[in-house]
């Protein structure tokens, strides 16, 4: 994706948004709005809640505590990863959380999308209470962006991130509420953030759990985990991973007859989805060379077990959301 022409397509009103601008006026927003308090916020590594990080650690500095939650249902190397680039290249004030089995046991036998989506969202609240009581932090940071807001209140789905219990006992602020996800890969370049955070992908909150279609079992996820890195990279070797706004793959909640050898299976579809988009409130599927997608699905059925096929989603958004669930 290409940030000189964002600059020219992305306004508020009439005004070109000015990222720098935004970062000084945000900041100088939190360190009034949040004085002399302790903050937390839940760092994907997604661009959102990068932004979100570095913005707060800028106005209150280590008072901000970045946790990383290990739900299981992240991608490959995800922790790693984010102790490489926020730890040791950002130095921010970052804890690594292994809370796996408490995630993949609550979602044990549950279908239902929204009720995937709630379940993780209580979850990811309940594990920073728990850590803000430890640490005594009283405000929880999020990267909420307009998109999220706008669909969860037109019922579209709701976003983990803002699926708040009643009880929540942390002050809520998110410094990125009003912007769309163009704006905030401006704002992380002026910041100065590595570009594998400022052209990452958008990656679900619930991760994993919404692309593993039906209940969530370990043999699925596993293949949805080696499956979507598979197609991670091969955009990228194909050079299409800045055109692109999303590129993943789905393990849908089906099985389907193949053959292995002389030998007929009888194994899991995976779909493969890759969209552009400017803001995520529409979306369309661009041409993508069919030798791309033949590499994607040879090296699936090949390297991941029990996959029998795969697919390639041809819907635009709308009328189909971007994630499956």
């Amino acid at each position: 994706m290409d940030l000189s022409e964002l600059f020219f397509k992305t306004n508020l009103g009439d005004q070109v948004f000015d990222a720098k601008r935004f970062i000084e006026e945000t900041v100088s927003k939190l360190k009034k709005e949040l004085g002399d308090k302790r903050a937390i916020i839940a760092l994907s590594g997604g661009v959102d809640s990068s932004v979100a990080a570095v913005l707060t650690a800028k106005a209150i500095g280590d008072r901000l505590l970045a946790v990383f939650v290990d739900t299981g249902l992240m991608r490959k190397g995800e922790a790693e990863e984010i102790y490489r680039i926020f730890k040791e290249g950002l130095g921010l004030n970052l804890k690594i959380v292994d809370k796996k089995d408490l995630f993949l046991n609550a979602l044990k036998g549950v279908k239902d999308p929204e009720k995937k989506r709630k379940i993780i969202g209580k979850l990811f609240i309940e594990v920073f209470e728990e850590v803000a009581k430890e640490n005594g932090e009283e405000v929880l940071i999020q990267g909420t962006i307009a998109p999220d807001w706008i669909e969860s209140e037109g019922k579209i789905k709701t976003h983990h991130n803002i699926a708040l219990p009643s009880g929540m006992v942390l002050e809520v602020v998110e410094p990125l509420r009003d912007l769309y996800k163009d704006e905030v890969r401006l704002v992380a370049k002026e910041l100065g953030l590595p570009d594998k955070i400022v052209y990452r992908q958008p990656f679900p909150g619930p991760g994993l759990a919404v692309r593993v279609l039906g209940e969530i079992t370990p043999e699925k996820l596993e293949i949805c985990r080696e499956a979507n890195a598979i197609v991670e990279e091969e955009v990228e070797r194909e050079g299409l991973n800045r055109k692109l706004w999303q590129y993943f793959a789905v393990v849908l909640d089906s099985k389907a007859t193949g053959v292995k050898g002389d030998i007929r299976e009888y194994n899991w579809i995976v779909a493969v989805r890759m969209i552009e988009s400017l803001d995520a409130m529409t979306a369309s599927v661009p041409e993508i060379p069919f030798s791309l997608l033949k590499r994607i699905s040879k090296r699936i059925t090949s390297e991941v077990p029990n996959v029998a096929r795969v697919v390639f989603d041809i819907t635009d958004k709308p009328p189909a959301t971007i994630e499956f669930e």
